[in-house]
């Protein structure tokens, strides 16, 4: 208790519950082959005899820029090209910061250690791993994702003809965590100066940055234009989609000449329930870490009404803030959310524990896949 000396008004400032900030939902992971010898990179500043050195095996590396992809991986070559096109096609789409992890070999087991080595890296919100298509390989990122439950996978399907979900898909698991694009996109290649066939996953990614910067991550990655491309090693029909779309392989589709993804849902489409959409897996994502990360301050505070009532004014600005950014349904915030933090969410049993809980629940905006126009003609409409 303050020493009040003589009567007077007394101001005092109280310190008040922190706004809850949201994460960060645009920074990707990349794994990749680099297997460079030393007087494959670049030289050092100044030198004309001492070259950089390659980022160390299995160590991500923050960048920013392209710069610095070749400071430490190296200008674009045969010994690095996909991850390096890879790399490239995320800045030129919109990307701005990402993680690159080089392996010696995409084998699974090497992409394992790679993903073990990102956990430690709480930034990362998109994983990848270029051109790499194999079952067991695009499982582990899968199960990575899933245990994480902040992050997502952009994946690649085969690079084929065969046009089915079997053909391009192969049996890599269904999951809510993840979704994969066709086909292969084709790029000018200036070291062999003809086309060559590219993985999406690495535009993608810097597809899915876009959108987060200029609409929010609760827009589906869609309807958007590939930057940095030539074509499509395959023009996907329509009759095609509809086969491949209801199991989540999300089509990029040329429109007059304009290369545009064309497709929103997770791997399992249709099989993931409220999560078939891309966007839906990635809002709820984006609200649960901020919450998480926002209400720090309730840890070892006493158990008890007032608590309660900070989490819940906490948790509450900041799912209004998402709701005026467009990303719940609802023309008021009670129809768009809610949060329950009280005796019934907290009973007895459960505070004896040391425990709080409570309750969120959110109506998130879901995409327009399909558009439908009702045409009808009516002689009566001039009269």
């Amino acid at each position: 208790m303050p020493n009040y000396t003589h009567p007077d008004v007394y101001i005092e400032f109280v310190p008040g519950t922190p706004p809850i900030a949201g994460v960060g939902t645009s920074t990707a992971a990349f794994i990749g082959e680099a297997s460079l010898d030393p007087g494959d990179m670049p030289l050092e500043p100044g030198s004309t005899t001492n070259h950089l050195p390659l980022a160390a095996v299995n160590t991500p590396v923050l960048v920013t820029n392209w710069g610095q992809f070749e400071n430490n991986f190296g200008k674009i070559q045969d010994k690095n090209k996909t991850l390096a096109y890879s790399v490239y096609g995320f800045f030129r789409n919109g990307g701005t910061s990402c993680y690159v992890v080089r392996v010696p070999s995409m084998t699974a087991g090497n992409i394992q250690t790679a993903l073990t080595a990102l956990e430690a890296v709480d930034e990362v919100a998109i994983v990848a791993i270029p051109g790499t298509t194999s079952t067991a390989a695009q499982n582990a990122v899968i199960d990575h994702c899933a245990a994480m439950k902040d992050r997502f996978a952009i994946l690649d399907g085969e690079n084929t003809t065969t046009i089915t979900v079997a053909g391009i898909k192969g049996t890599t698991k269904n999951s809510e965590y993840a979704a994969m694009y066709f086909p292969w996109l084709t790029v000018y290649d200036a070291l062999t100066d003809a086309n060559i066939a590219l993985p999406p996953s690495g535009f993608i990614a810097g597809i899915y940055a876009r959108v987060d910067g200029e609409r929010g991550v609760h827009k589906a990655p869609a309807n958007v234009d590939v930057r940095g491309v030539v074509g499509l090693e395959y023009a996907i029909t329509d009759g095609e989609q509809d086969v491949l779309n209801p199991d989540g392989i999300n089509c990029i589709r040329n429109f007059r000449g304009t290369v545009t993804v064309w497709g929103a849902r997770t791997l399992g489409g249709d099989a993931n329930g409220e999560y078939k959409y891309v966007n839906v897996r990635r809002l709820v994502n984006f609200i649960a870490e901020s919450i998480e990360e926002g209400t720090r301050f309730a840890v070892f505070e006493p158990n008890a009404q007032p608590l309660w009532e900070r989490i819940k004014r906490s948790a509450s600005d900041f799912l209004t803030r998402v709701w005026r950014d467009g990303a719940l349904f609802g023309v008021k915030p009670e129809q768009a959310f809610f949060v329950k933090c009280d005796e019934s969410t907290n009973p007895p049993e459960v505070r004896e524990a040391g425990i709080v809980i409570t309750e969120i629940g959110i109506a998130p905006v879901k995409p327009a896949e399909f558009v439908v126009f009702r045409i009808m003609l009516d002689s009566e409409f001039g009269d």
